[in-house]
């Protein structure tokens, strides 16, 4: 696969190729023309503006300057007064010169300022058609390479190439800071196979903002649109992009970077913080305001190294209009949201995480994009991002647009998209939104709302194969990373290979494992004993995907209250159960992810405008809580078969299946070497048991891991003293056993020791 060429350009500025000389002034502009140009209405500016030789020897340069009073081109030594040919500030220099002539422009304002500047309009082409080309490579990484704003440098000057892709538009024209928003100033060159406008504006300067304007294939002129490969933008409500060029972080990772290629994500350790940046923590004593990235690498990335978290994954931070979306309705895909800075404070987020062993992954939406009206809806005046037909190109349950993935230049700037992430700003993974609404055309649909694909089924199959190109894509150039499917239906093979007829996933969010067991820990002890079945369930499909355990942030809004407050009885019992049901699935097998708060027992639900209520950790109960997910995350971490064979059923053995009138359910987890066996006992009853027998598969000594009962997480204290040594009595199949005191509502770790 070929990369695109660098945007940066040397020696000599390109140029178009000389007209014929001719004798008069055949070569003149046309009135008419004139009068397109000033009415923004001309589709081949560099037909009209910049140098043209108009005969032998003689020239002519062009300008559009509304701005000035007055204009003169500059030649070496020797300035030509321009002359005002339409009143609205259309300029001709005329002169003879004996070659296409290097020139400036000196503007002199309405206040009698004079400013003297380069023409974009006497450089040539700086794109060409093998780069446009790529940009329909779906899996290629060209599209932020080739499109958006480039800081480059042509034949000496520095500047911006901007290229837009908009391939039914009538005129695409750059507007800003720098010129007053005025389309008549900046309008692009199209290249007509590929349908990419582009611009360089030489001697501009970082940190302006920019967006495109543009007249539909109708003449109509549309909304100003942001930049779709913007690599910064305004802060919101502020809607325009902003001038970085293509960010280049300086990285203190490379160790990181060199250790992650090895990495096999199957077989190791992964607890997923799951953060939301804008209410993790917030600094009231100034006005409620966010914490910066910079601030958040001091504050949040020490905190998830304390508790022991592999992983922080962030909810979207793609940059988005609306604070309540959360981030799930992005406009520029490829620009770290300025609500915490800029790129490059993003990048040192990035290398904190990754100095401390904490890896980043990214909550990615390539499903749906909202239809505000500066982003990709009808960007061109037609449907160029999503389908035409609402009944493909429309959600009806978030109200907004769908991709449409047939088109290979849409998906192609999705996945270059993901590439991107990973690769420039060094990002771990990708947690994919959505999922199941890609693969389905009926996903809540009811009859005659969806269109059957070309087989009659309800099959997305240009989501499919874009999904399978994109994992392709991104486990090729980027090892060591993960993408994670959110994916809530028995869809086959999410996180199987795609040389296996899967989607290609490295692994699968279980929702099933989740809605499950939470409504069995939600109902009162005394009545789980008719639940028993949804703690076993999940086991029947367990090893079928490569599963991650999640309680994320869907499971504490919309009115469904806090992880805390899902649990019955009183406080104490809350909290006992909380704790037996996080050791419980700490000692279940697939990665586990846990949303922000749930680790100390935020006792509101989330509201993403303010802060957590870290004054909760001055209660012991919360402290204890707190505690006990720090150090499952440690035992976790430290012993293998806790973690090792995850996706293998070779891996798991019930012990206790069936003791439904006890609420009592164990289990032994294997490791990949002989004896590496760990014993989980969940005892959902606010009920001692003492004597309860447990066969295990070996003889040895079993030491109490972790207790979620001890004294110091908040609870009574019951436990087994330590450990207990395996005797030679059969229990349960097995040919040893343990017999153990079970303290209420808690879950015991017992990690066998030789």
């Amino acid at each position: 696969m070929q990369a695109a060429a660098s945007p940066r350009v040397s020696g000599p500025a390109p140029s178009r190729p000389a007209r014929p000389p001719v004798a008069g002034r055949d070569y003149a502009v046309h009135p008419d023309a004139v009068e397109a140009m000033m009415r923004a209405e001309h589709g081949d500016p560099f037909g009209v503006l910049g140098p043209h030789e108009v005969g032998e020897g003689q020239w002519e340069v062009r300008a559009v300057l509304p701005e000035a009073r007055a204009a003169t081109v500059v030649v070496g030594e020797t300035r030509v007064p321009m002359e005002r040919r339409h009143p609205a500030g259309f300029f001709v220099a005329s002169f003879a010169h004996p070659q296409r002539p290097d020139y400036r422009i000196a503007v002199e304002g309405w206040d009698n300022t004079e400013r003297t500047r380069r023409d974009p309009y006497e450089y040539g082409a700086t794109l060409n058609q093998q780069e446009i080309g790529l940009l329909r490579d779906v899996g290629n990484d060209a599209v932020h390479r080739v499109l958006g704003a480039q800081a480059v440098e042509i034949g000496g000057t520095p500047g911006f190439r901007f290229a837009v892709w908009a391939p039914n538009a009538r005129r695409v024209s750059v507007v800003g800071d720098f010129n007053d928003w005025d389309g008549r100033r900046h309008p692009m060159r199209l290249w007509q196979d590929g349908g990419v406008w582009e611009l360089f504006i030489p001697e501009l300067k970082k940190g302006g903002h920019y967006k495109f304007e543009i007249r539909g294939p109708d003449g109509a002129l549309l909304p100003l649109k942001a930049d779709p490969v913007a690599f910064a933008a305004q802060q919101p409500p502020e809607t325009a992009s902003r001038l970085e060029g293509l960010p280049s972080p300086v990285w203190r990772d490379q160790a990181w970077m060199q250790s992650r290629n090895a990495l096999d994500h199957r077989h190791g350790p992964i607890s997923i913080y799951e953060v939301h940046l804008g209410s993790w923590a917030r600094v009231p004593g100034e006005g409620n305001r966010y914490l910066t990235y910079r601030e958040l690498a001091e504050r949040l990335i020490p905190y998830a190294k304390e508790m022991g978290f592999t992983h922080i994954e962030l909810l979207p931070i793609t940059e988005h209009p609306f604070d309540g979306s959360w981030g799930y309705q992005p406009v520029s895909l490829y620009a770290p949201t300025s609500r915490f800075g800029s790129p490059e404070d993003f990048s040192e987020f990035v290398n904190a995480a990754h100095e401390a062993g904490i890896g980043i992954l990214l909550d990615w939406v390539p499903g749906h994009f909202p239809l505000d009206a500066h982003g990709l809806g009808q960007f061109d005046g037609t449907h160029l991002y999503e389908h035409a037909d609402p009944r493909q190109g429309f959600h009806q349950d978030w109200g907004t647009y769908i991709y449409n993935f047939g088109r290979t230049e849409v998906s192609a700037f999705l996945a270059s998209n993901a590439r991107f992430w990973l690769e420039h700003y060094h990002l771990d993974g990708l947690r994919v939104d959505a999922v199941a609404s890609m693969l389905y055309l009926d996903y809540s649909r009811r009859a005659g709302e969806w269109i059957p694909n070309q087989y009659g089924g309800n099959e997305n199959l240009e989501a499919i194969d874009f999904l399978r190109k994109t994992n392709e894509a991104t486990y090729s150039h980027a090892p060591g990373t993960m993408t994670v499917a959110e994916e809530s239906t028995s869809w086959p093979g999410v996180s199987h290979p795609t040389y296996t007829g899967g989607l290609g996933f490295g692994f699968k969010w279980n929702m099933g494992w989740m809605h499950d067991t939470l409504r069995f820990i939600s109902k009162e002890p005394v009545h789980r004993r008719y639940h028993h079945h949804d703690l076993t369930f999940g086991l029947l499909y367990a090893f079928s995907e490569n599963f991650i355990l999640p309680l994320s942030h869907d499971e504490v809004v919309h009115g469904k209250g806090s992880l805390l407050g899902k649990m019955p009885g009183d406080r104490w019992q809350k909290f006992a159960n909380l704790r037996a049901y996080f050791g419980f699935m700490w000692g279940h097998p697939g990665k586990k992810l846990l949303f922000m708060g749930g680790e100390f027992g935020q006792e509101k639900e989330w509201n993403h405008n303010q802060s957590l209520d870290w004054h909760l950790l001055d209660d012991p109960f919360h402290a204890g809580l707190k505690a006990l997910v720090r150090d499952l995350n440690h035992l976790y971490a430290a012993t293998p078969a806790l973690y090792a064979r995850d996706t293998e059923a070779a891996g798991f053995q019930w012990l206790v299946s069936d003791d439904a009138e006890n609420n009592v359910i164990a289990w032994a987890r294997k490791g990949r070497e002989p004896g590496e066996i760990a014993i989980v006992v969940s005892n959902f009853t606010p009920v001692v048991r003492h004597g309860y027998r447990i066969g295990v598969p070996m003889a040895g000594h079993y030491r109490e891991a972790f207790n979620s009962d001890a004294e110091g997480y908040g609870g009574s204290n019951v436990g087994n003293y330590g450990g207990v040594d395996a005797v030679a009595e059969a229990s349960h199949g097995q040919g040893h056993s343990l017999t153990l005191s079970l303290p209420p509502l808690a879950t015991l770790i017992l990690v066998r020791q030789g």
